[in-house]
């Protein structure tokens, strides 16, 4: 009797048809998996695009009229700034002439600060992009019914005007310019900070450090740093850059005596902390990949180990490297959690002029604008989440083109 027998004809085919039932459920998952981000992704960019476009009813608190017999969209530059300085108070005037001169401002800068400081535009309701595609009669019929001295009209709330003016108390005129500002100051000093901090910690770890006890628990510390949450490296920062540093971080030994460590650079090493992990292992994993016969041969031709790892092993890491500490930087800007902590301030109209600034970000500003009750703000806010996103998907399409410049293949 033999050991092993081959099944008869009935048994093989229910067999070869119970594994491709296998096959087919497993490729259904994938599948449904593959489905579901997509559609999570699409109800995330839907939810935005929803808010930051559509219908506006409004209407002027002053008549117009009463400020200019000519409507104002027909007035010069001249006649603008002469309407402004007969109506502004001479402190209002004065405060907008200390922030740029009046002279300076162009047609549009002067036509906005009618509407915002004489006219002053009150928003009614504001209605989403699928209701004014979609439901235009019953969004006209309302405002006709509830709103009858109001104004209908489709606003685009992401305009060149938003990108390029400070933060207001009035959703109409606010812009992110501040907070776009903020942000980039802050993912500077990060990868400042970061990148050769980390590069040479991942060298040492690499290429240097022997395999003992010492080392690996520095490398599972490392490890699990990476999936600390945000909010704790936070209250690190809070501790030791705003308080503990307060000297340097405020500027006052440069200085500076106006600020206290709730500053730019006090925001921008607490980044730089908290991406530090994910830098690390992404370089170690770069230089992990490059072929240990590059190091022979450098050891073959008399070469030092610094000389092989500056020569050979980091221009070959380079590509990875780069892409890592890209996207690492990427979480960084999309951080809020750390900013409130170390003390981000949720209204700012003054852009940031140094390191030792007080300073605001994307996040914190859209987290601002979504906490507030009138529909306006939500409206501006979906607006710079599609700032904040091209923001992303430039720092990521970064790391593409870097990764493919400099890759190398063997």
């Amino acid at each position: 009797m033999t050991k092993y027998s081959y099944p008869d004809e009935k048994q093989l085919n229910r067999l070869v048809a119970g594994r491709y039932r296998t096959a087919w459920v497993w490729q259904f998952i994938f599948l449904l998996s593959l489905i579901i981000a997509i559609f999570s992704l699409s109800a995330l960019i839907y939810d935005v695009v929803d808010g930051a476009f559509g219908y506006v009813a409004y209407e002027f608190k002053k008549d117009p009229t009463l400020i200019s017999e000519k409507p104002l969209d027909d007035l010069e530059k001249e006649e603008l700034l002469l309407i402004l300085q007969e109506n502004l108070s001479r402190g209002a005037y004065n405060k907008l002439n200390e922030e740029k001169a009046m002279e300076t401002r162009n047609e549009a800068e002067l036509y906005n600060l009618v509407i915002e400081r004489l006219v002053q535009i009150k928003t009614l309701e504001t209605y989403s992009l699928s209701d004014s595609l979609f439901r235009k009669a019953e969004v006209e019929a309302d405002v006709a019914e509830n709103f009858p001295e109001a104004r209908l009209e489709f606003r685009s709330w992401l305009s060149p005007q938003f990108l390029t003016t400070p933060m207001s108390s009035r959703a109409e005129f606010a812009g992110v310019r501040t907070a776009m500002l903020g942000s980039m100051w802050l993912v500077g000093i990060a990868i400042s900070f970061a990148m050769p901090v980390g590069i040479g910690a991942a060298v040492y770890l690499q290429e240097y450090a022997r395999k003992n006890f010492i080392n690996s628990a520095i490398q599972t510390n490392i490890n699990n740093l990476a999936g600390v949450p945000s909010i704790v490296y936070g209250m690190l920062g809070l501790a030791i850059f705003v308080r503990a540093m307060e000297a340097f971080t405020s500027g006052a030994m440069f200085g500076i005596t106006d600020t206290n460590g709730r500053t730019l650079m006090s925001a921008g090493l607490t980044m730089g902390i908290l991406v530090l992990p994910l830098v690390i292992i992404n370089a170690q994993e770069a230089i992990k990949a490059v072929p240990d016969s590059i190091r022979q041969a450098a050891y073959g031709v008399g070469a030092t180990r610094w000389q092989t790892v500056w020569s050979h092993v980091l221009p070959n890491a380079l590509p990875g490297i780069l892409t890592g500490s890209i996207l690492a930087m990427s979480r960084a800007v999309g951080e809020t959690a750390p900013l409130i902590i170390v003390g981000a301030s949720t209204f700012i109209s003054l852009d940031p002029s140094g390191p030792f600034s007080k300073f605001t970000a994307m996040p914190i500003q859209i987290y601002q604008w979504t906490a507030r009750a009138q529909g306006e703000f939500h409206s501006i806010a979906a607006a710079a989440i599609i700032v904040l996103l091209v923001l992303l998907l430039t720092l990521n399409a970064t790391a593409i083109l870097l990764r493919n410049r400099f890759q190398r293949r063997y």
